[in-house]
């Protein structure tokens, strides 16, 4: 029997299975359209990527029960010897694995977007040069595309973990149906950017990528909500992502808490969120990012806006690609 664990919904807490063969059934009929088989995943990479975490990412792609047809990797301006090494090692065994160069470094939301602009195939995966996916991801979203052609994105549940996948320290749950995820998107991120996997033409039609320092996966969805796409959790863990409190610092400071009012702020204007919604998202996030210390934050990140694990719970979920 599968361990069971707390999710959330809606922003609420809820009990949920990450029980590997759980699926959410939608309420609406599926229609089926397209059989898809073929995908790309998109990787950026950069300076400071460890060359060790580059090779699992890719050691977890190149293992999915089904692979890829290509693998696009962006190299975000000058980075180690050792990672041009491993694209060149990676990219000789494995002949759908192509590498951008890019001479200087552009950021995020540029090198996403050049990146997805050399994917071949409509359906691309997302993925983080230092994060693992399991070893069925991949498979699991085909399967969500192919029950339901009206889907733009698929994404799931990711297990935050330290070191290695043995130590995960938390899980980051999102809603799981449409109605829920674009209401949640209102408050919060409602979908874990590594773990995502979309339509190339319904992310292109919104705009595709956009430098946005910190938020060009969140500005993205808005941009992809206002164009009436529709969006999918799965309700299991897809990726296991790196953290520690280097992360929690990122997601704190002076420049983090700009940008992201400079998002409150547009969605406000397009009409997205109220007034009284973006005053309370701009204080909250004050609170939590410009007042609160680190040591704090981590504590707030672990216990409230994730859940903790349990000692002894991860189940057959915790499986990586290799």
């Amino acid at each position: 029997m599968p361990n069971r664990h707390k999710a959330e919904k809606n922003g609420r807490t809820t009990s949920a299975s990450f029980d590997v063969r759980g699926e959410v059934k939608r309420n609406r009929r599926p229609t089926k359209k397209h059989q898809y088989t073929s995908y790309s995943v998109m990787l950026c990479v950069y300076k400071n990527d460890k060359p060790a975490y580059f090779r699992e990412a890719l050691e977890s792609i190149i293992h999915q029960t089904v692979i890829p047809s290509e693998i696009v990797v962006v190299v975000d301006g000058p980075v180690p010897s050792k990672v041009l090494a491993i694209i060149a090692e990676y990219s000789q065994k494995h002949r759908f694995i192509k590498s951008v160069r890019l001479k200087k470094n552009l950021g995020a939301g540029a090198a996403r977007k050049i990146c997805l602009e050399n994917c071949t195939n409509e359906l691309v995966a997302n993925m983080d040069s230092d994060d693992i996916s399991v070893r069925d991801r991949f498979e699991k979203q085909l399967n969500c595309f192919n029950d339901d052609a009206e889907l733009s994105v698929v994404g799931g549940y990711i297990f935050e973990f330290t070191g290695d996948t043995n130590n995960v320290v938390a899980v980051r749950t999102v809603p799981l149906k449409n109605e829920e995820i674009k209401k949640y998107m209102k408050s919060r991120n409602p979908l874990n950017n590594m773990s995502v996997m979309f339509k190339k033409s319904a992310v292109l039609k919104a705009g595709g990528y956009v430098d946005f320092h910190f938020y060009e996966d969140y500005y993205l969805w808005i941009r992809m909500c206002v164009q009436s796409c529709q969006f999918k959790n799965i309700n299991s863990n897809l990726v296991f992502a790196r953290v520690g409190e280097a992360m929690y610092k990122r997601r704190g400071g002076v420049e983090y808490f700009i940008s992201g009012a400079r998002l409150q702020v547009y969605m406000y204007k397009i009409g997205f969120i109220g007034l009284g919604r973006c005053i309370y998202n701009l204080t909250a996030r004050f609170l939590v990012q410009i007042l609160m210390p680190n040591l704090l934050r981590s504590v707030v990140y672990r216990k409230v806006l994730r859940r903790d694990m349990e000692k002894g719970s991860l189940n057959e979920n915790r499986g990586v690609g290799h």
